[in-house]
């Protein structure tokens, strides 16, 4: 029995990031709207700053908050931290997995900037612990004592890092690392403010001492941070489903754009949980996004129309480019090293499949670059013209 490890452990690693992501993202949202939904308590106690009944599954909870701490340590104190830990981890396994063994395929577009393998695996390495001491730096300077301010020259400078990565890597590469830099800053927030900020407050308990009110606030403004930036980077981690998003020359506009529509749902929310609704703020996403929508396709039309312009499209050349470019890989036996059969079960090695896929390739090699995988065989602009344009006039297969 030959056991083919590769695709198993991809799944096994994607499975549990969803999980811990869902978990993290989950207690995040509640902790929030807990704080949110908190009321002043009807039988005040030394230090308690708020408090709050619900019910669900079929019981009870008083909850009560504390703005620095107890008189006392608890004797059972449940932490929150795991679910951040190991989402981060099992993302920054995937990363490895995919983008820095596969390089060459998934990271690298030698029509961008020619690197090897370890340079690419540098920079991505250096995009991301440089993105984290920035937005520390940030937090801890005086522009930190503002949330808005400092929320705005966050989002430039990712802007900017978009920018900059989609002019180095594959597009799709540059989405996910924009989504892994922020993704990295919310989970070290939790592994170097966050927790020992808490265990601090933790270990001036159990000396007896007041604990420092500062280290409280400082946790919540981080944890407060990473409330806002969930939903722009859950989109840019599932982005490479939607190529219509990165596959643009504006592409970091559209991803700065999709963002912002990111950030004004959670704020509605928000302010929603404290019993402030403002129906302003989802009408002004949805148009945000409607906009973007427009903007890309418009982009995109005008594009392929100048490519296509005076183009004339046969079946046998189609066939001669999708032999060049494609049947390495989508083939009953792929002579691609490294695939042991056709991804996707996609083949085009025949004239019939090559029929029955042209949606497919339209969408993957047309209106978008991402394959072939990494360009490695350098499909010309002019080469996906030539494909569109047939699939285009009805896929006809020369007489």
């Amino acid at each position: 029995m030959e056991l083919d490890i590769a695709p198993w452990l991809n799944m096994a690693i994607r499975w549990l990031h969803v999980i811990t992501g869902i978990a993290w993202i989950g207690s995040s949202f509640y902790f929030v709207w807990l704080d949110n939904n908190l009321e002043d308590p009807k039988e005040p106690k030394k230090g308690m700053s708020g408090e709050l009944w619900s019910v669900h599954g079929g019981g009870f909870y008083h909850k009560q908050k504390y703005a620095v701490a107890p008189e006392q340590m608890p004797d059972n104190l449940h932490w929150f931290k795991w679910e951040a830990y190991f989402t981060w981890m099992s993302g920054f396994a995937l990363l490895a997995v995919i983008y820095y063994y596969g390089a060459e395929l998934f990271l690298i577009d030698n029509s961008k900037m020619v690197l090897t393998q370890w340079q690419a695996i540098g920079i991505s390495l250096a995009s991301i612990v440089g993105g984290w001491v920035v937005y520390d730096g940030l937090c801890r300077s005086p522009v930190g004592q503002n949330n808005k301010l400092l929320g705005i020259i966050w989002f430039s400078l990712l802007t900017a890092a978009a920018y900059g990565l989609t002019q180095v890597f594959s597009d799709r590469a540059a989405y996910l690392h924009v989504g892994v830099i922020v993704g990295s800053a919310m989970a070290f927030n939790v592994f170097m403010v966050i927790i020992p900020n808490q265990k601090k407050v933790v270990a001036s308990l159990i000396a007896g001492e007041s604990p420092d009110p500062r280290l409280g606030q400082i946790g919540k403004q981080r944890s407060l941070h990473n409330n806002y930036m969930t939903l722009p980077v859950l989109l840019m981690m599932v982005s490479n489903h939607y190529p219509m998003t990165f596959s643009n020359p504006y592409n970091w506009v559209i991803l700065a754009g999709l963002a912002i529509v990111g950030v004004l749902i959670r704020h509605f929310f928000n302010l929603k949980h404290r019993g402030q609704t403002n129906y302003a703020l989802p009408f002004a996403a949805g148009g945000v996004f409607i906009l973007l929508m427009m903007f890309a396709s418009d982009m995109e039309a005008r594009e392929r129309k100048a490519l296509s312009k005076g183009v004339e499209a046969s079946f046998n050349q189609v066939q001669m480019l999708v032999t060049k470019h494609c049947a390495s890989c989508h083939a009953a036996n792929p002579s691609h090293e490294s695939f042991e059969e056709a991804p996707g079960g996609v083949m085009l090695d025949k004239p019939q499949f090559i029929i029955q896929h042209g949606p497919r390739i339209m969408e993957q090699a047309v209106k978008s670059d991402i394959m072939p995988l990494g360009n490695e065989t350098g499909m010309t602009d002019e080469e996906r013209a030539i494909l569109g344009k047939w699939i285009e006039n009805g896929m006809k297969v020369d007489d």
